[in-house]
């Protein structure tokens, strides 16, 4: 065992001297050591330190990302004095949302990709390579955004900086693809665990949302690492859990109506809510403007819906607890709707407005130029839609309703709806709230959401685009290692090529040397006139007189199809079946010639990469 240990330790001194990066002159200790272990370790004992040290790691980061944001909340609210209310958000709204654009154009060159759609595409795309800056740009920017009352919140943002985090220390010590995308997954996952102490929800949301289409075997780094994160959170802020409601009442059966009926709501206003989403972004997206003139039209509009119902400021975690707590009048205290008065009816239709509202607050938030995601919003709104239907309820002399349930449930709906990812909402709600005993009609409500917005849409519309275009993975495993397959990387450029002004024996020589049965015939322009093939010949090599009245522009023809060279794998495949051919040339988007695929090659590549995928 001791002479084992000392060779594995001379052929990890071997693997450092030959080392491109890191040298053992300029590597930190730190690292030293862990290449070591790395050469010492077994593959899964590895990865297991590795979820470790990423889980602390990210976990840390979801600290430092909720401390900078309450320290900023509470410099605005505690610090700074304004005589009128009205002012204060009117000011801070906006200056959130523009401070983030100007960090972006003036810090991090523009940018600003953000949320859980560029993990996936990091994945799908650049073989789970995350930028390095990535470690800490999403970290500054929602902190501002979201400390100065952006109507966002803070996951996403942490859940890419664990998958930043996980990627880079994957790319430190050289691992393959698939133990980076791993190490991605539990960085997201740690992010996920540390923003709301719930481990299980987190590796949920990796499985559900980041390892679609991805086949894994090892998913002990992942649990490693969401407790890691947990407890960091857990111990650096000794928190409890996020909602705490003391007068919940057990699961009743005979409220199954209830919970039927908001399971209804919970997943048409889901898809209401991705709708609206979809909507702002693409308004902002076809405005011809500067990114600070969006800004400052998205931090004007959001300044004006935070004055006229101040609950949209911010996450909105401190409404929720205050509705259901019972402390109404905290609610609306800072709005016009306290010169009303607090009857049921007036409340209603507050609480209810402020819920068709959170949709265009938050998706103006994070696409003018702020930085969030919709994990909080969702919470919100489905917490607040549970209250509204549990007033409503009340209103119309329903007895028994279970108020603080509905609440819980309502967000577990809406989130499941919305992120397309029941499991993950049932155990967030579950894990934060102490809510175990609220499982059934968590699953009830939950399931139902999702089914209902997956009626509407099989993918989540805030994935369907990239879905479309190939840049994630699906649950179509084939389309996915397609996906992963480059056209530009395929092309055969050793074929022969003729030009169409060259003669009959040119043609007779070219097919001497040549080892191909097909030639591509060019223009002067480069232009792909047509092909040749040994088939279109053969009838006349043994006929003297055929040949001697052959010519090169006779004998060409049109491609049965053409493959442009940005076209995806899968277009190429479906032209190839269509076609009935083995060999398409490949042209430019203005005709000039490049090459030829062949589907040999294709599928020889495919095979490859099943191979490596599958181990």
């Amino acid at each position: 065992m001791k002479k084992d240990t000392i060779r594995k330790f001379y052929s990890f001194l071997r693997f450092r001297r030959n080392f491109s990066r890191y040298s053992l002159e300029k590597a930190r200790s730190f690292e030293i050591v862990i290449f070591w272990l790395k050469s010492v370790l077994s593959r899964s004992q590895f990865l297991i330190l590795s979820g470790i040290l990423v889980g602390f790691t990210c976990g840390f980061a979801g600290v430092v990302l909720k401390s900078l944001v309450h320290k900023i909340h509470y410099l605005i609210t505690h610090k700074v004095y304004f005589e009128d209310q009205v002012f204060f958000y009117l000011i801070f709204p906006f200056l959130g949302i523009v401070i983030t654009s100007l960090l972006v154009v003036v810090i991090f060159n523009g940018q600003d990709k953000k949320g859980i759609p560029v993990i996936l595409y990091e994945i799908a795309k650049n073989s789970s390579v995350v930028s390095s800056v990535k470690m800490y740009s999403q970290i500054i920017q929602s902190a501002v955004t979201v400390g100065l009352g952006g109507s966002a919140g803070l996951e996403s943002p942490i859940a890419v900086t664990g998958a930043a985090i996980g990627s880079n220390f994957a790319q430190t010590y050289k691992l393959k693809y698939k133990e980076r995308t791993l190490l991605l997954a539990a960085g997201a996952t740690a992010g996920i665990a540390s923003a709301f102490n719930a481990p299980i929800a987190g590796v949920m949301f990796a499985f559900e949302i980041l390892l679609v289409g991805v086949v894994f075997s090892d998913f002990i780094p992942l649990v490693v690492a969401a407790v890691c994160g947990s407890l960091v959170s857990k111990i650096l802020l000794q928190e409890t859990v996020l909602f705490q409601f003391t007068s919940r009442s057990a699961f009743d059966y005979r409220n199954l109506g209830f919970y039927f009926l908001l399971a209804i709501l919970c997943g048409l206003y889901a898809r209401y809510f991705v709708l609206i989403t979809k909507y702002v972004e693409e308004f902002f997206k076809e405005l011809k403007w500067h990114r600070l003139q969006k800004a400052v039209l998205g931090g004007a509009v959001l300044s004006l819906l935070c004055v006229l119902y101040p609950p949209l400021f911010g996450e909105g975690y401190e409404t929720i607890k205050s509705l259901t707590n019972g402390n109404v009048r905290e609610v609306m205290e800072n709005s016009f709707f306290r010169f009303i008065g607090y009857r049921d009816w007036v409340v209603l239709v507050f609480l209810a407005v402020i819920c068709l509202l959170k949709a265009f607050a938050s998706s103006i938030t994070i696409y003018s130029g702020g930085n969030g995601g919709n994990f909080a919003p969702s919470l919100f709104s489905g917490g607040t839609l549970g209250f509204v239907f549990a007033l409503f309820c009340q209103q119309i002399g329903l007895e028994h309703v279970p108020v603080e349930n509905l609440v819980l449930v309502g967000m577990a709906g809406v989130m499941s709806g919305v992120l397309y990812a029941p499991l993950t909402a049932i155990f967030l709600i579950a894990e934060s709230s102490s809510g175990y005993d609220l499982f059934i009609p968590l699953m009830l409500v939950s399931v139902m959401s999702f089914l209902i917005a997956k009626w509407f849409s099989p993918n989540s519309p805030d994935l369907q685009k990239l879905a479309d275009e190939g840049k994630i993975f699906t649950r179509e495993h084939d389309r996915n290692l397609l996906s992963m397959l480059h056209t530009l990387d395929l092309i055969d450029q050793d074929v022969q090529v003729l030009s169409i002004n060259s003669t009959f024996p040119d043609l007779l020589n070219l097919l001497k040397c040549g080892k191909r049965n097909i030639i591509a015939v060019t223009r002067e322009d480069g232009g792909l006139s047509g092909i040749i093939t040994i088939d279109d010949l053969r009838p006349y090599l043994f006929d003297k007189d055929a040949l001697d009245s052959l010519t090169v522009s006779g004998l060409i023809k049109e491609p049965k199809a053409l493959i442009y060279e940005f076209d995806d794998v899968a277009s190429a495949v479906r032209k190839f079946d269509e076609a009935g051919v083995w060999n398409l040339p490949v042209v430019k988007a203005d005709g000039t010639y490049v090459g030829f695929i062949s589907k040999s090659g294709i599928l020889n590549r495919y095979r490859e990469l099943l191979r490596a995928y599958s181990e």
